[in-house]
């Protein structure tokens, strides 16, 4: 019974990672609806989901951060803007993503625990579905959807890695948020996506090291590894998938079925949770 409800979590999770929809706001309603807890302590089991969306994320990018590290390799000659978008990973792009990043990461320091111990509710999750999908549809509607990624600049990198720090609040979305900043930039939909999924990575990466040096301390009991490896495959899979998913959809469509789901997400969790 816990491997399939380690398939679910996993499954929600590897969707909800990179779907502008909010992974730990899924994450949290669905326990608290289902009373589901694996382990003694969730930790151990966070640190399995983080670590499949972390290999999701890295695997279907692996070029562009391949490309990227090796710019900085001694002798390796790069341009600053490249006219060409497909050999945009340089140095100068990761040093966009590492300033991107920093928002988050220190945001993340310094509010975690107090993120953990008071905002994480249901009712939270609601409000900032519905909230946070209103943005993204604005945004959507507004945005010129001209720019390509090629031409991203210090203050683009900036302005997402600040909406990234924003999406530490369950039921914001890292994705929904750093898109939503992407395409008032004027970003094009597919652009706003990739760029925000590599400048993700880093964060994702960066808080799964960290959680898994606090489950390695506490001990993982021999016990919950076939839970924990199938939550970690699920959402591994799922995550590649997803993510693949959303960059062909927004090549012909727009955001809008992920603000209508948002919404009604949002209004349910609210209804149900305010009733128990």
């Amino acid at each position: 019974m816990d491997e399939l409800r380690a398939i679910v979590i996993g499954l929600v999770q590897g969707l909800s990672e990179f779907l502008p929809i909010s992974s730990s706001g899924h994450l949290i309603v669905v326990r608290e609806m289902f009373h589901w807890h694996f382990l003694e302590d969730d930790l151990t089991f966070d640190v399995a989901l983080h670590l499949g969306t972390t290999v999701a994320v890295l695997a279907y990018f692996w070029r562009e951060w391949l490309e990227m590290l090796g710019a900085l390799l001694p002798g390796r000659k790069t341009t600053s803007v490249p006219a060409n978008p497909g050999s945009i990973y340089n140095s100068r792009f990761l040093m966009l993503l590492v300033i991107g990043s920093l928002p988050a990461a220190l945001v993340g320091f310094a509010l975690n625990d107090w993120v953990e111990n008071e905002v994480r509710s249901p009712l939270v999750v609601g409000a900032m579905l519905i909230v946070f999908g209103l943005v993204l549809l604005f945004a959507e509607r507004l945005g010129q959807k001209a720019r390509q990624i090629a031409g991203a600049n210090w203050g683009d990198a900036l302005l997402v890695g600040c909406a990234q720090a924003v999406s530490l609040v369950p039921g914001v979305s890292r994705s929904g948020v750093t898109i939503t900043v992407a395409l008032a930039r004027g970003f094009r939909r597919e652009d706003a996506a990739r760029f925000s999924f590599l400048l993700a990575t880093p964060v994702i990466v960066g808080a799964g090291l960290l959680k898994m040096a606090e489950a390695v301390l506490d001990g993982i009991p021999s016990s919950d590894l076939p839970v924990l490896l199938v939550g970690t495959v699920t959402a591994s899979v799922v995550g590649w998938a997803s993510i693949g998913y959303l960059l062909r959809l927004v090549q012909t469509q727009s955001y809008a079925p992920f603000v209508v789901y948002r919404i009604l997400a949002g209004a349910f969790f609210l209804a149900y949770f305010l009733a128990t």
